[in-house]
């Protein structure tokens, strides 16, 4: 996908499916942490990088970059899971240099894409709710929101989006939720995604539908209006159930469980207690 990159690249390291913490703490014997780190690829991908850069020393931290390929705006946050086997006491690592082209960064197939977009919508959504919003913020988000529904309006019922529009909104909203920190939303997806195995972009789009019912009924403006955006999106994504996606009772359950622990649920106001968290999962299901 970027050829001239791996032909400067001093040393290139394939990252495979799998837990960040996991996977950066296998690469911290073959990377050299004196040298720069550049990401190329999706939200995986960027968040072990990140990881790497926070396993260095305080103040021996060189510049990183990431070239992000799908919608995640991984590369726009600071928040990452750290390596296995780092001190975990050190503070997150974000890229210094982001270069977002669209040809890379809105890249994929259309339904991994949709389910990206899905991803970037609850960026937009959730960052302007939480404890820690504030008003530029929100505003970036409303705007990525309008950005990711005016790129499938224009696509039809089974189009082609506007990518260049998915690629700035994803941009947007990744600003959105580093700044404001995750929530409900986010929670749930990302316990899906660990516990349960199923993909970070699909966990969010079977989510999202529900979730902004959820954030509805806390009076938060505008979320009741992007469900029906999210339904569209979770139907491209080919992630409408958690049922289809292979997910059981038991598993939602422990998922339940887990997100219950969990203290960016502090974000949004009421904090969702465990029975809340379990009646969405079954919504989704």
């Amino acid at each position: 996908m970027a050829p001239s990159l791996a032909d400067h690249a001093g040393a290139i390291h394939e990252v495979p499916a799998g837990r960040v913490d996991e996977l950066a703490g296998a690469l911290l014997d073959g990377v050299d942490l004196g040298e720069p780190i550049v990401a190329l690829g999706g939200g995986r991908v960027i968040d072990t990088a990140k990881a790497l850069a926070a396993a260095r020393r305080p103040g021996a931290r060189p510049r990183g970059a990431a070239l992000p390929t799908t919608l995640s705006a991984a590369e726009m946050t600071v928040v990452h899971r750290r390596a296995a086997g780092a001190d975990g006491s050190l503070p997150g690592a974000r890229p210094a240099l982001v270069v977002n082209d669209p040809a890379l960064s809105a890249s994929q197939p259309a339904a991994a894409l949709a389910a990206s977009a899905a991803n970037a919508l609850a960026h937009a959504a959730e960052g302007p709710i939480t404890r820690r919003a504030s008003p530029v913020p929100a505003l970036a988000g409303a705007e990525a929101a309008r950005l990711i529904g005016a790129a499938y309006a224009a696509a039809g019922d089974d189009g082609e989006p506007d990518r260049d529009t998915l690629a700035l909104a994803a941009l947007l909203s990744g600003y959105t939720i580093d700044s404001a920190g995750y929530g409900l939303h986010h929670v749930l997806a990302q316990t899906l995604a660990r516990l349960a195995g199923v993909a970070h972009g699909a966990a969010n789009a079977v989510m999202l539908p529900h979730t902004l019912v959820a954030l509805q009924r806390r009076a938060v403006a505008g979320a009741g209006e992007l469900v029906a955006l999210a339904s569209d999106l979770a139907r491209r994504a080919h992630a409408t159930s958690l049922g289809a996606l292979g997910v059981d009772e038991a598993t939602l359950d422990a998922c339940a469980d887990a997100a219950a622990q969990r203290a960016e649920l502090d974000n949004t106001p009421p904090r969702p207690d465990r029975a809340e968290l379990r009646a969405l999962y079954a919504a989704a299901s």
